[in-house]
């Protein structure tokens, strides 16, 4: 077995946790607000969310197209570039998650994937022009329309049923929210997921394994959607409590309708998004969309010191992972050229 296929194996491998840490990272995502209202137990949810989350992973390829060829010169990318990435991307999920943080998955990666290429080929691998379009105005964006969306959103529901008994009311939502919570896991599929998989195509055809198509397109096999889909349901279903009750209840105690409002705003944001291949965070939009729903009650309503934390690990994740990926590269240079003599 030649290095580049042992390289390879070590990448797809990586990339494959990276997914599974993923789902599970993310999972509050797509499940923190019917679990924080009580529509569906905790493990009903997680079943819920997953096998949904594995229905919009096979939705489309636009974002795994961003990633694997928009972002970073992929002439200027090997497999050791992609596992440094990859592993950085795995740290900083690890770290947040066991601070109960819901920091993005998708930036951790797209910070790796900057810092690995830059120490690698230079500065000069970036396209700046998609990664400002893509990532960094859609970084700045997404908070401010999620918040917004599901202020005015919750407003108008607020109005429809001023009327009506709120204890009725809250019933009612509790069996809609099923439906926003599975759109909202769709979305999640539809976006999250495909970041993995625009990765080990890179990676793959780095190793040689695929080539791009005559027009320079870059095509996502099959096989790859269908593992990484797996693989993103398998870890949405073993959960992530300690984000699900920071999303669910720690920024603010919801009843159904916000949860509706919150989830239907999110994935029509996210659903967008991924339709023009924009690797949105999921975090970010549901995040912020879950604070401007709870405006609506009244701003003293919303836990802002747990919001502050939340942001301030929304800035930092990109820095920081591509600092991680630097320091990875390093010391995996450093050994190569130890062992080589």
């Amino acid at each position: 077995m030649t290095l580049m296929v042992i390289f390879l194996i070590m990448v797809i491998v990586t990339a494959l946790v990276f997914e599974y840490i993923n789902g599970f990272h993310d999972a509050a995502n797509a499940i923190a607000t019917i679990v924080s209202t009580r529509v569906l137990s905790p493990r009903a949810a997680v079943i819920f969310g997953g096998s949904l989350d594995f229905v919009g992973a096979l939705l489309g390829t636009h974002v795994a197209k961003t990633i694997g060829s928009g972002i970073v010169n992929p002439d200027a990318v090997t497999l050791k570039v992609i596992l440094c990435a990859l592993l950085a991307a795995v740290v900083w999920n690890l770290f947040t998650w066991f601070l109960g943080l819901p920091s993005s998955s998708s930036h951790a990666l797209i910070g790796g994937l900057l810092g690995a290429g830059v120490m690698h080929s230079g500065i000069g691998c970036v396209s700046f022009l998609t990664l400002i379009d893509k990532v960094i105005i859609p970084m700045f964006a997404s908070p401010i329309v999620g918040f917004v969306v599901g202020f005015i959103f919750m407003l108008f529901l607020l109005r429809l049923f001023y009327k009506k008994n709120p204890d009725k009311v809250n019933r009612r939502f509790r069996r809609f929210q099923l439906l926003s919570s599975g759109l909202m896991a769709l979305s999640h599929g539809s976006n999250d997921a495909q970041k993995t998989m625009g990765i080990i195509s890179l990676a793959l055809l780095v190793g040689g394994v695929l080539e791009k198509s005559p027009d320079g397109d870059f095509e996502i096999p099959i096989y790859v959607i269908c593992v990484c889909a797996a693989t993103i349901a398998l870890g949405t279903m073993s959960g992530g409590w300690k984000i699900i009750r920071t999303m669910g209840s720690k920024i603010i105690k919801l009843k159904p309708i916000h949860g509706f409002a919150a989830e239907t705003s999110a994935a029509s944001i996210i659903l967008t998004a991924s339709h023009f291949g924009i690797p949105l965070s999921t975090t970010h939009v549901i995040s912020s969309s879950i604070m401007g729903v709870g405006s609506t009650i009244k701003a003293s309503a919303v836990k802002w010191s747990i919001v502050k934390n939340i942001v301030f690990a929304w800035v930092l994740t990109i820095p920081v992972c591509m600092m991680i990926a630097c320091v990875i590269y390093s010391v995996v240079e450093f050994a190569r050229r130890l062992i080589l003599g």
